[in-house]
């Protein structure tokens, strides 16, 4: 067996305004939307380049009888690698800080910030800043 693609899929009550996020902010395309009853989004697929990130909303897990047991809600972890830290702590500008641009024991430059869902995204430099 070869894993050919892993892609993050975290949930939220608020798809909409995840999506909005990575697509204003990292300049991602949605390529998947699946809306709900009431007009809101239950799903989306965000791609760049051969990057891809989801978001589903809790409301449509807890119609899946096989999964709406089975989960925890909680905050999901993402830690994207950038090739300049600068850039990208520019375009989190006014996103929730978690952890403020920082030089880590094994040798990143980082920082955390907030998505609208409440999941923690850490953006790393390695090497020269």
């Amino acid at each position: 067996m070869t894993i050919t693609k892993m892609t993050p899929n975290l949930y939220t009550d608020d798809v909409a305004g995840c999506a909005r996020f990575w697509v204003e902010r990292l300049n991602f395309e949605k390529t998947v939307e699946v809306p709900e009853e009431g007009g809101k989004l239950a799903f989306v697929a965000l791609h760049k380049g051969n990057l891809e990130v989801m978001y589903g909303s809790y409301a449509s897990l807890e119609r899946e009888p096989l999964v709406a047991g089975a989960y925890q809600k909680g905050t999901g972890f993402l830690f994207i690698e950038v090739d300049e830290i600068r850039g990208a702590l520019a375009a989190m500008e006014g996103a929730p800080l978690v952890a403020e641009l920082h030089d880590t024991f094994y040798g990143a430059t980082e920082f955390t910030v907030k998505d609208p869902a409440g999941h923690l995204l850490t953006f790393a430099q390695f090497g020269k800043r």
